[in-house]
């Protein structure tokens, strides 16, 4: 699977992505992570890509001729791409979301500076995607986290794929019982009895349990 990102500055991912399990996923060539500056797209000779809003503001906009051109350019070489557009105003991104789009051979993400994107952008992509209701100096940290929980679920990433099935938020309302190793007694906190039984029925039973009460208790209002 391969993951082209278009923004600003692609030197924030070297150190993200040159590390641990995502490391490891594109030295196996499980995946490939391309950065792209967006400022060869840029629309004059001095590598601007933004410009003022039209009936005035603060800050300054992405133009949609740069991100046209760059969309352009980039699916010529996969047509077949999805492109997302990190966006404050997008939606929420789940787990679900990230097991759909591991589906995909190629992903386009359009990483945000300034005030936005010019409206008309939004017609160019395919989605738009938020990872909180935050808002964040740029669109590089939300890239990274949909790069991150998308590859870590494609086959070979992980030690052992079935870890990726029984994890937190893989199903709905629910996420991943407690889990314990030595010592058996902490400063008074002891290993819960039911896991130390060996009785296999039990302990399915009990982890079963944990994980639906923890994820009835993420929908409690506060």
């Amino acid at each position: 699977m391969k993951f082209d990102v278009v923004t600003l500055f692609p030197k924030m991912f070297e150190g993200v992505f040159g590390e641990s399990m995502i490391k490891r996923a594109v030295d196996k060539k499980i995946v490939e992570i391309k950065t792209h500056d967006m400022r060869q797209w840029a629309w004059n000779s001095y590598g601007a890509v933004d410009d003022k809003p039209y009936g005035g503001g603060v800050g300054m906009l992405i133009r949609v001729d740069v991100i046209a051109k760059a969309i352009k350019n980039l699916k010529s070489k996969s047509p077949k791409s999805k492109v997302l557009l990190t966006s404050a105003r997008g939606k929420r991104f789940t787990q679900k979301d990230a097991e759909r789009l591991g589906k995909y051979e190629n992903l386009i993400i359009i990483c945000g500076h300034y005030e936005g994107f010019d409206e008309r952008v939004s017609e160019l992509v395919d989605e738009e995607i938020s990872i909180g209701d935050y808002v964040l100096t740029g669109g590089e940290i939300p890239a990274m986290v949909i790069i991150d929980s998308v590859t870590r679920l494609l086959p070979g990433v992980l030690g052992k794929d079935i870890s990726s099935k029984e994890e937190s938020h893989s199903t709905p309302g629910y996420i991943e019982y407690p889990q314990y190793t030595r010592p058996e007694n902490y400063d008074g906190k002891k290993v819960p009895g039911v896991l130390l039984s060996g009785d296999p029925k039990k302990i399915k039973v009990w982890l079963t349990q944990q994980s639906k009460q923890a994820g009835q208790e993420e929908d409690i209002p506060s």
